[in-house]
């Protein structure tokens, strides 16, 4: 069965797209009120974030577009150290959407909400004719465990980690709408757990970032920009799958303007970061981390080549891949 108009209509179609789809998968006791406004208790400061996802296509190797919008939200969160507590939902249904999609969707969110100890609270939907995409946005609350996480925070002699391979987003979707046979397989994930990690063991965290559309390049210029310095880093150090440099080698691309949706680097002091490497490393999601970079006096993103050369990294652009979350 098929989104038609009358699933917008405010009646029976509606109702029954919102108690078999949303209720029946984000089931929780302020959703089910269907209140005008969910009501909630938090603790202390708040960080608030909203953002829109547009994927296509709208399901890939790694993921979907519903886990592409719990973990875009609960990242941003996360990335001021905060922790996630409640997200709200709103979809834009375009006539020919398959409701059983809709429903798998749905579910994903479920799931991937479950894992990131967040709860969809509200939401909403429009349906307009179309040929049957599904848009996402989402807005997410979170408690502020750490205070004065910053792009702005930055001081020469912090040291910059990332947590793991680039790259594997881009090439997942890149993939999928080529069909281009491959197992790369999208790193989109909630990362809060990874951020309490790093909060719990008392790391010094200056900024936060997660590393998504522009790709690393562009994270690192406005870093220098925002904190007023210098960004050295070394190509050897850059993790990067066997496969996605091989996508990268037939196809022209650069890992370090490729989108990531599990990806963040964290900034920190000389003294703790191989103390919050070994915490990142511990976490599924920091596997292959790695110290990739110092932060010094001056302006500018540079690399330091394996050939011993040294190359500006300049941000991204154009439109690099359109429609990449």
């Amino acid at each position: 069965m098929n989104i038609d108009l009358s699933h917008g209509s405010g009646g029976k179609q509606t109702g029954d797209l919102i108690h078999d789809i949303f209720i029946k998968n984000f089931d929780n006791e302020t959703l089910n009120k269907l209140e005008d406004s969910a009501v909630l208790t938090v603790q202390g400061r708040i960080a608030y974030t909203t953002d829109s996802f547009v994927v296509t296509p709208m399901f890939f190797r790694g993921g979907n577009i519903g886990k592409l919008a719990v973990c875009g939200t609960v990242n941003d969160l996360s990335m001021m150290g905060a922790r996630p507590r409640y997200l709200t939902c709103g979809f834009i249904l375009e006539t020919g959407a398959d409701l059983d999609l809709l429903d798998q969707i749905a579910h994903t969110m479920k799931n991937t909400a479950t894992e990131a100890g967040v709860e969809i609270v509200a939401g909403d939907t429009k349906v307009i004719e179309g040929d049957g995409n599904i848009f996402i946005n989402t807005s997410g609350i979170g408690e502020i465990l750490r205070e004065d996480v910053s792009i702005h925070n930055c001081h020469p002699g912090d040291m910059i980690l990332l947590n793991g391979n680039l790259g594997e987003h881009h090439a997942a979707i890149m993939s999928g709408r080529m069909g281009i046979e491959n197992t790369i397989s999208s790193d989109c994930a909630p990362l809060n757990s990874m951020v309490s990690d790093l909060i719990e063991h008392k790391i010094d965290i200056r900024c936060m970032r997660d590393v998504t559309r522009g790709g690393l390049a562009t994270v690192l210029n406005e870093l220098s920009e925002s904190s007023d310095c210098r960004v050295d880093i070394r190509e050897t150090s850059l993790p990067v799958s066997r496969e996605v440099t091989g996508f990268c080698e037939i196809l022209g691309l650069d890992p370090l303007y490729m989108a990531n949706e599990g990806k963040m680097i964290a900034v920190v002091p000389k003294a703790q970061s191989d103390q919050a490497l070994t915490v990142m490393r511990e976490n599924k999601y920091g596997k292959n981390a790695s110290i990739i970079g110092t932060v010094t006096e001056g302006r500018g993103v540079y690399m330091t080549t394996k050939l011993h050369g040294s190359r500006i990294i300049d941000i991204m652009y154009g439109e690099g891949l359109p429609r990449i979350c």
